[in-house]
């Protein structure tokens, strides 16, 4: 606990208003969450202003809030705590009052376009095998162990954020494993987070709408090998980048400290080669100088997958992980919900779902399926509405030369007109698709059955674009949208016709 005097202490041009011994118990912006002693951070949005919720937040138990308003009312006995800036405010204040949680524990961070889930999936099963405690922050879920939480954001804002890694502190953990995002990164929510190891995947074009341009978003990635480069409490820092990428020279300049670089193509430090992609997995032969070779069978395939294990291997080596704990567990390791995920209901030909929603993943999912196709891939693919527009003719192009049938839909289409996304999806799909067979289809629902309708024996459908994701945001509402249940229901459906 600390009290609101000792937070404004950190703080230039802060201002206390009442009494500055006011205990502190926690820091919230959702009022919801609130209890006695809570710190109330009053967020001014663009759709909602937290000031508006200071009575819920008092009733509740708060002992103080924190705004840049000089105009605010609270109820006597009600500490306010008036800053200059209210991020850069919390960035300083918030670890300072969770006592810097990520200093004790090793903290890995992985960031790039692609891959950052599989990776962190990877290198959590790693630490352990090794016998530690891992506690991983991700896109799909939190979890501590075994125990699973929400998430909203790829990488939470800084007061969700320490709150988690206070949590994994208290329980135990030796390690946290987290993805990385580029908003995270440039909207500093990382703040007061000491990495050891971070890792980088790819850069590939998305979230332009935010960064305006690939050297930007290319910047924002880069700013981890900054962090982890800063000086700090622990010891052993290091980078772990993937240098067949063109971006990972620039990832290394950032990087003040010790590198692990790995390629397939280039001369790197962590290599892989003899690699053989089939339907069931994928074998290749690992090479470093602290183990020399290490031939491995995997369950998981493509290409993008191998990338996956080396940076995951990269992780864990410069965590001095044993080798062999490593090839046992990349020799047992299964999936990843959502990416290249098998869906089987008793159907003869295969449905794979999977996360990919930018060009770079469609291309590679869709290249991995051709490798083990035995007939045609039908595509199932859509664009993310109020996202970046410029990839969505970049994907149709890129689906109609890979696959045979393609499927346009909807993916998640906010407060976009879902037929105005398909509409530009269409211009790249007429640019390549030639004579194949393609459809438009705005319901997502229907979609999947009309691929999965047309699908014959040994045919493979790919629904892409959602994965792990079980809802679907629409204009006005969230649905509950699940592409493997819709998949199963499809062919449920399908094979009580053929009955």
């Amino acid at each position: 606990m600390k009290t609101i005097g000792q937070l404004a202490d950190l703080l230039t041009d802060a201002v206390v208003i009442g009494n500055r011994d006011t205990v502190i118990t926690g820091i919230e912006h959702d009022s919801r969450k609130v209890q006695k002693g809570t710190l109330f951070v009053c967020i001014p949005g663009v759709h909602v202003d937290g000031h508006k919720f200071i009575p819920q937040a008092v009733a509740a138990g708060a002992s103080a809030i924190v705004t840049t308003r000089e105009d605010v009312e609270v109820p006597e006995g009600i500490a306010v705590l008036r800053v200059k800036e209210l991020q850069p405010a919390l960035d300083t204040i918030v670890p300072y009052f969770h006592d810097y949680p990520a200093r004790k524990m090793r903290v890995v961070g992985i960031t790039g376009t692609n891959g950052k889930t599989t990776t962190s999936y990877i290198t959590r099963a790693i630490l352990r095998k090794a016998g530690y405690k891992v506690g991983l922050i991700g896109t799909i879920q939190i979890m501590i162990e075994d125990e699973v939480l929400p998430i909203h954001n790829t990488t939470p804002d800084v007061v969700e954020l320490q709150h988690t890694l206070a949590m994994m502190r208290d329980k135990g953990m030796d390690y946290v494993v987290m993805e990385v995002s580029s908003h995270a990164l440039d909207q500093n929510r990382v703040a007061g987070i000491e990495f050891d190891t971070a890792v980088f995947t790819n850069l590939t074009q998305d979230h332009l709408d935010y960064h305006k341009t690939l050297e930007n978003y290319m910047l924002a990635k880069a700013k981890l090998f900054d962090h982890v480069s800063e000086p700090g409490c622990k010891q052993g820092k290091t980078a772990v980048v993937n240098i067949d990428d063109a971006a990972g020279a620039t990832m290394l300049a950032h990087a003040k400290c010790q590198h692990l670089t790995y390629a397939i193509e280039k001369e790197a430090d962590l290599r892989a080669t003899d690699i053989l992609v089939h339907a069931n997995g994928a074998e290749f032969v690992l090479h470093h100088e602290s183990f020399g070779e290490m031939p491995l069978k995997l369950h998981i395939t493509g290409i993008f997958n191998v990338y996956n294990v080396m940076s995951a291997v990269g992780a864990a080596l410069a965590e001095h992980i044993d080798a062999a704990v490593i090839k046992e567990t990349l020799e047992a390791f299964t999936a990843v919900p959502g990416r290249f995920e098998l869906v089987k209901a008793g159907q003869d030909f295969s449905i794979i779902v999977d996360y990919a929603h930018t060009p770079d993943g469609v291309e590679n999912v869709l290249k991995t399926a051709r490798k083990i196709a035995k007939k045609r891939i039908i595509a199932v693919f859509g664009c993310g509405g109020d996202r970046d527009r410029t990839k969505r003719p970049i994907m149709g192009r890129l689906a109609a030369e890979l696959a045979d049938v393609v499927i346009a839909t909807s993916d998640n289409p906010r407060t976009e007109d879902p037929e105005f996304i398909l509409s530009q999806v269409e211009e790249g799909v007429d640019e390549a698709i030639g004579t194949k067979h393609h459809e438009l289809i705005v319901d997502r629902r229907h979609a999947i059955y009309r691929a999965i309708e047309m699908a014959e024996k040994d045919d493979i459908v790919v629904i892409l674009g959602k994965g792990h994701e079980n809802y679907q945001i629409l204009k006005d509402k969230t649905i509950h949208f699940d592409d493997k249940e819709e998949a199963r229901a499809a062919v449920a459906a399908k094979l009580a016709k053929k009955n």
